[in-house]
């Protein structure tokens, strides 16, 4: 293992746990100093009491640009004129629900969180990576490449997400610093429950006419997202992605993690229209 001194830091958002925290750990274990972002202080002291060296939490809330002005001030703090050796945008959540039933409220959140927020990250850090010549991954989602029925907040925004992500990555080669975007398919990230428990409060907030219209094929497509999560990777495979993408002499662009993460794209991209529809709404049992 490098010493921290050698390797540089890395900023880390959304890393209280799943990916972002598997992230954080694989780049300590690598030698990297990490600031570990999350957004609430009971997991920056469960951070603390771990006591794992080099890994140091910073408070972090990627919606509001007071929060993220004031973590850029302590890593800078921090670093001095050392900057950042890189920052990995994994902050991220999941709205889900029919397009006719979704609020718009919610619909806009799942931007501020999965867009904004990461734009609102980069803007605020990139001085510290340009200092470094250091690296930014993005973590995006194979679910950019297609849209799911009672996906289109989180595929929307993941599309987004990876758009900005290629503009950014042409805009920052005169400075050498390498944009990278990973792109995970089925990871069994710990969110699965999360998932479960969400989908069912969403159904709560339906009308009986709501729930009458799409009660049951929101819940088999609940129910397949779930299987495909049972059959993903572990969010290690993730993490040692970033680690290639962050510390590699030669990065790729793009990492597709997980299972499907090539085959589905290609096969939504190949089919006809009308047949990837059909595939699709068969995979999760909607009818």
């Amino acid at each position: 293992m490098q010493s921290i001194i050698d390797r540089g830091a890395v900023l880390v958002t959304g890393a209280s746990s799943g990916m972002g925290r598997s992230c954080a750990l694989r780049l300590v274990r690598g030698g990297y100093r990490v600031f570990a972002a999350v957004r609430k202080e009971r997991d920056a002291e469960s951070i603390r009491e771990e006591g794992i060296s080099g890994l140091q939490p910073v408070i972090l809330d990627v919606t509001d640009v007071s929060s993220i002005s004031r973590a850029a001030q302590v890593v800078g703090q921090a670093m001095g004129e050392t900057g950042l050796a890189g920052l990995v945008n994994n902050a991220g959540i999941a709205v889900t629900g029919p397009v006719e039933l979704v609020p718009l409220d919610e619909f806009r959140r799942q931007f501020e969180v999965n867009l904004f927020g990461q734009v609102a990250v980069t803007q605020a850090f990139l001085p510290l990576i340009r200092t470094a010549r250091g690296r930014i991954v993005n973590v995006g989602s194979v679910g950019a490449k297609f849209a799911l029925p009672f996906a289109s907040p989180l595929n929307a925004s993941k599309a987004a997400f990876e758009l900005t992500s290629d503009a950014l990555r042409m805009e920052l080669r005169p400075w050498g610093i390498h944009v990278a975007l990973i792109c995970p398919g089925s990871i069994k990230s710990g969110a699965e429950k999360k998932l479960e428990d969400d989908s069912e409060k969403t159904l709560e907030t339906y009308t009986a006419g709501g729930l009458e219209l799409y009660g049951s094929s929101y819940r088999s497509f609940v129910l397949g997202m779930l299987r495909l999560e049972a059959r993903g990777v572990g969010p290690e495979v993730m993490a040692e992605a970033v680690f290639h993408a962050i510390s590699a002499r030669m990065p790729k662009l793009r990492y597709p993690v997980g299972p499907k993460s090539r085959l589905l794209p290609f096969l939504f991209g190949s089919l006809p229209m009308a047949a990837a529809d059909t595939f699709r709404l068969r995979l999760f049992g909607v009818r």
